[in-house]
C-alpha cells in the first residue's frame, strides 16, 4: 500500500481545488521511461480505470493501477518545501538505484 504524507495529501486537495471543474481524485502511476528504467507519475482523474485500486486519504481519492502496485507497496509520498524548490517526493524502499538528477530509478 502507498502511504501519503499529510503535507502531500493538502497540497493535492489545494490543487484540485483550484481545477475547474475539480477532478474526482489523482492517479499515482509508475511509467517506464527515464535514465534508470521507471519514473513516476501523478495526473488528476475523473474516474477510475476497471483494475484500479482506489484508497482514501482523509478524503482524496487516490487511483493506482495494479502493474503500478507491484512498484510502489511500501512508498510514501510526500511534499516538501527547500531552498532548491518545492515539489512531491517519492520514498519507496523497492527502489535499488536512482539517476543522477533524481527523477527516475530502478527496483
Amino acid at each position: 500500500m502507498v502511504q501519503l504524507t499529510e503535507k502531500a495529501v493538502g497540497k493535492v486537495k489545494e490543487i484540485m481545488a483550484s481545477q475547474d471543474p475539480a477532478p474526482v481524485g489523482l492517479r499515482i502511476a509508475v511509467v517506464g521511461g527515464g535514465c534508470s528504467g521507471f519514473s513516476y507519475s501523478m495526473a488528476f482523474e475523473n474516474q477510475p480505470n476497471m483494475l484500479d485500486k482506489t484508497y482514501q486519504y482523509d478524503g482524496l481519492k487516490v487511483f493506482i493501477d495494479q502493474a503500478s502496485l507491484l512498484y510502489l507497496d511500501g512508498a510514501e509520498v510526500d511534499y516538501v518545501e527547500s531552498l532548491e524548490g518545492a515539489g512531491f517526493k517519492f520514498n519507496n524502499p523497492q527502489v535499488t538505484t536512482t539517476c543522477g538528477c533524481g527523477s527516475s530509478f530502478q527496483a
